[in-house]
């Protein structure tokens, strides 16, 4: 009985492949080559909109914070244009806050 279990754990070793069957993998490994190049391709278009859509938001960005310091520089101007007018309009006013804060500062700065 062994000598029987040898020749039939050898024949199905040895069975043939069908050219059915050697066709449909090579159609498998074909068809999976593909899907790889897709899934490339698919994840170059995910990074570039990515990227393009991270560029925009930078841009997008950067307008805002040069509209807000175009603001801030605006308003600057108009407080040094009112301190202007307020020196011009009372001189000695005026410089006595500047002696008075000199006078705070120096003891502030004495401690």
């Amino acid at each position: 009985m062994a000598a029987a279990t040898g020749k039939t754990a050898k024949s199905e070793m040895e069975t043939p492949v069908s050219p059915d069957l050697e066709a449909d993998i090579r159609q498998l490994r074909e068809d999976i080559a593909r899907l790889t190049e897709q899934l490339a391709k698919t994840g170059q278009h995910s990074y570039g909109a990515a990227r393009r859509a991270a560029s925009e938001g930078v841009e997008q960005l950067k307008a805002q914070g040069e509209a807000a310091m175009e603001g801030l520089k605006t308003n600057a101007r108009d407080i040094e244009d009112q301190l202007t007018s307020a020196v011009r309009e009372k001189p000695i006013t005026s410089l006595a806050i500047a002696a008075g804060i000199g006078y705070f500062l120096a003891l502030l700065s004495r401690r």
